[in-house]
């Protein structure tokens, strides 16, 4: 069981460096590797916090999942639930993203 949340974790990475500039990929990728520890665990709590501070113009909500898929590379109770809830964004993401430029398509034509 702890297994299949730990793989659904590593595919919320994988798609996230896939979406993401190399820059941003890379720097995930260092993120992960077991080495890097005790940077990932305080980078994922000032991301939580700075997520709170949403509604000034430099932060935002977004940095609220990245901040939990830091912690929970290392919590392994909320490997599951944040592997789900990253998969089920990006889902949401790309969609948003194909209707956009669809829609962009269509207003071209006319």
């Amino acid at each position: 069981m702890g297994n299949d949340g730990q793989q659904q974790l590593d595919r919320a990475f994988d798609q996230l460096e896939h979406e993401a500039p190399d820059r941003v990929a890379r720097c995930l990728r260092w993120l992960r590797s077991p080495a890097s520890r005790k940077v990932r665990i305080p980078l994922g709590v000032l991301f939580i916090i700075g997520s709170m501070l949403w509604f000034l113009p430099v932060v935002g909500i977004e940095l609220l999942p990245i901040g939990l898929l830091l912690i929970a590379q290392d919590v392994p109770f909320l490997k599951k639930p944040v592997g789900k809830g990253m998969l089920w964004l990006e889902r949401r993401w790309l969609a948003w993203r194909k209707r956009r430029r669809e829609a962009k398509k269509s207003r071209d034509y006319r």
